[in-house]
């Protein structure tokens, strides 16, 4: 396996058995140092088992076949275990079969929780951990809760714990505004990793430098609308429903603004609490709004109109009640649909941003069949929209055959997801040559072994420097170009540039911890450490408390849109400490089902997905699942009102968060309450 003198130079201290971090630019060969620390790994270690780490589904996969398998398959013996994989059934099997298993961090996790023998493995039952990415150890993030299992157990002295090496190309800045908070920051996620140094080539720099092009970087900025009468007449109604709710708070925030929508989202849990209808279905409404100005800033006028038609007629179809506020807010769209309809097909007044666009497309794509890229967009919606836009636009419907669009696997409510098969398929295509141009969201940022790509664009994006530096990453093939699409002197060109200052922040906030005293550093990091985990005991703590603040039989849960009540917390159990279901077999006469089953993208071990399930105001509770031959409601805490015993009334978006403790499910005592007739064996 060839190496370049950067990659020995990295990779030293692992091969000694120490952790570290590799700190290399992406596309300069991070994950094949990594192979080859394994391989030395197995050589060199009796009993070795390695554990190959990463945080999204389709990486599984790739690195298994691209880097993995390639070079160790003729000695050792891999898997390669995703969410839709048998063997996560059977981990602990797959762990003692195998000498790499390369899987999502989750799975690993789960197998960590679990009771079950046949998944259960210890982190002792390894002897190296890969996690790639891994700036993302930080928080409530899964590799964190790894570690800081591995953390304590190390401070502990429990066992011979696995070495770790940690890859990444931006560890980012954590929010930082100046070198000790930035240099903290570093030093927290070498505390996390347990590191002992974090590497980057110093005597083989230049080599690097040379290997790891960097792009040429463009703003191609846009002047606003001349004029823009679709977006004020939108805004026109928008101010028509701020009167009717008579909020003085509404009528001095700018519209369309992520300000407005946090408002308005207040504002929509304010109504749910007091039960104040009017509140709440404006709150909405005006959201759905708010996303239609958005919408009509970064992609198209048509667009816009299409989410709100779409919305109103769903809304009309679940309308069950002659409400006032319903009445007020169907009757003030349908007034003005007509005017909206004719604006959005009125290309006078097109997006400036996708005037830009098409330039730049036809600048890289119209002469060239050689080229590749990408572009980054914020939302699936934009992402979907754009793609649309691209194959029916007159000039560029050349690009139709070539252009794909590519999101993440979870399930969203505004748009559908991919599934990982059919991510699979549009990555393994443009690896392939077949597909020329992505529009994705962040999912393409990080760990894709995709082409080296001519151009990349981050079209109308609002991120940190970590997801600019990775973004820029793609763009790999000689006089490549990075550009910024955006509105000219707006947030997404100062945001930018203000990305450029954090990239030069967090290489010196590296520098100077790599410049640490090894004494002072090992201080500063096992510190760290022990602050993490009394943190984390704390906030356990807390959180166990809050959960037996009330007594599940005195709390009640209400329809976050009728008000109505339809359980108590004692109705409610948990499946597999996940699903959150109602056993009381009266609460089925509060919901409907649907007829078509709910789409996952994924098959599921012990249970299969049902209908949605809703209540008779037409409000979506969950959905069904059919669990070992029962059927149950499974409910999202976010669709609810909780009231207490102490008439306390609030929402909630987790479970874990509620104040008051959910079972785990019986299986035998509710098959019994619900088919006594059968389970009676005396």
């Amino acid at each position: 396996m060839d190496l370049y003198d950067y990659q020995w130079e990295v990779i030293q201290p692992a091969l000694e058995g120490k952790n570290i971090i590799i700190w290399l630019p992406t596309g300069s060969g991070k994950t094949r140092a990594a192979v080859y620390v394994t391989k030395r790994h197995l050589q060199m270690k009796r009993n070795a088992k390695v554990a190959v780490l990463v945080n999204k589904v389709h990486l599984v996969e790739q690195h298994y076949s691209k880097e993995f398998s390639p070079h160790l398959k003729d000695e050792y013996r891999l898997i390669a275990i995703s969410g839709d994989s048998d063997e996560k059934s059977f981990f602990a099997e797959a762990v003692k079969s195998n000498d790499i298993i390369i899987c999502t961090a989750q799975i690993l996790q789960n197998a960590l929780k679990s009771k079950d023998e046949l998944k259960h493995v210890e982190l002792t039952d390894f002897t190296l951990l890969v996690i790639d990415e891994c700036h993302h150890t930080h928080k409530d993030g899964v590799y964190n809760k790894l570690m800081e299992s591995y953390t304590e157990k190390k401070l502990r002295q429990e066992g011979k714990l696995p070495q770790i090496l940690g890859l990444t190309a931006s560890p980012g800045t954590g929010r930082a505004t100046n070198i000790d908070s930035a240099k903290l920051h570093i030093l927290q996620i070498c505390a996390n990793l347990d590191t002992w140094k974090i590497m980057s080539p110093k005597e083989h720099l230049p080599q690097l430098e040379e290997k790891a092009h960097q792009p040429q970087k463009e703003f191609n900025l846009t002047d606003q609308r001349p004029r823009d009468p679709f977006g004020d007449r939108l805004k026109h109604i928008m101010n028509a429903i701020h009167d009717y709710l008579d909020d003085d708070e509404l009528q001095g925030t700018e519209l369309g603004t992520q300000i407005y929508e946090q408002k308005i989202v207040e504002l929509e849990k304010e109504g749910a609490v007091e039960a104040c209808r009017k509140k709440r279905v404006c709150a909405l409404h005006l959201r759905k709004y708010n996303d239609a100005l958005l919408i009509h800033d970064t992609v198209r006028m048509i667009d816009a109109f299409n989410t709100l038609e779409k919305f109103y007629t769903i809304e009309k179809l679940r309308r069950t009640q002659d409400d006032p506020t319903e009445q007020f807010l169907f009757r003030i769209f349908d007034e003005n649909k007509q005017a909206l309809s004719r604006l959005a097909n009125d290309t006078s007044y097109q997006n400036p941003k996708l005037q830009m666009l098409e330039k730049i497309l036809m600048e890289h794509f119209g002469y060239s069949a050689q080229s590749c890229g990408i572009i980054f967009t914020k939302t699936r919606q934009s992402t979907h929209s754009l793609h649309e836009w691209i194959c029916t636009s007159d000039g560029l419907k050349g690009l139709a055959k070539i252009t794909a669009a590519l999101t993440g696997t979870g399930s969203n409510s505004q748009t559908k997801h991919m599934t990982p098969h059919e991510q699979q398929a549009v990555i393994q295509r443009f690896r392939q040559g077949t597909l020329k141009l992505l529009v994705s969201t962040s999912v393409a940022e990080e760990g894709l072994d995709i082409p080296e790509c001519n151009i990349v664009i981050r079209y109308g994006l609002m991120t940190n420097e970590t997801a600019m530096i990775q973004a820029r990453g793609r763009a790999r093939a000689p006089d490549s170009t990075y550009s910024i699409l955006a509105a000219r002197g707006g947030k997404e060109e100062r945001r930018e540039c203000t990305n450029e200052l954090l990239e030069q922040l967090m290489n010196r906030a590296i520098e100077a911890v790599q410049a640490m005293p090894e004494a002072e550093y090992l201080l500063e990091i096992r510190k760290l450490q022990t602050e993490s985990i009394i943190s984390r005991k704390v906030k356990q703590q807390k959180l166990d408390d809050k959960k037996r603040t009330y007594q599940p039989q005195d709390v009640r849960l209400y329809c976050r849109n009728c008000n109505e009540a339809v359980a108590h917390g004692n109705d409610l159990r948990t499946i597999e400490n996940s699903h959150h279901v109602n056993i009381n077999l009266d609460f089925k006469i509060y919901y409907s089902v649907s007829d078509n089953p709910v789409e996952l993208g994924r098959e599921m071990i012990d249970w299969v997905p049902g209908g949605l399930i809703s209540c008779t105001c037409g409000q979506e509770w969950g959905m069904e699942m059919l669990y070992k031959a029962l059927n149950l409601p499974a409910i999202s805490i976010k669709n609810f009102v909780v009231e207490t015993s102490d008439g306390q009334r609030k929402t909630y978006k987790k479970w874990k968060d509620v104040p008051f403790e959910v079972e785990e499910m019986d299986y035998v005592a509710v098959c019994e309450l619900q088919y006594s007739d059968l389970t009676d064996f005396d």
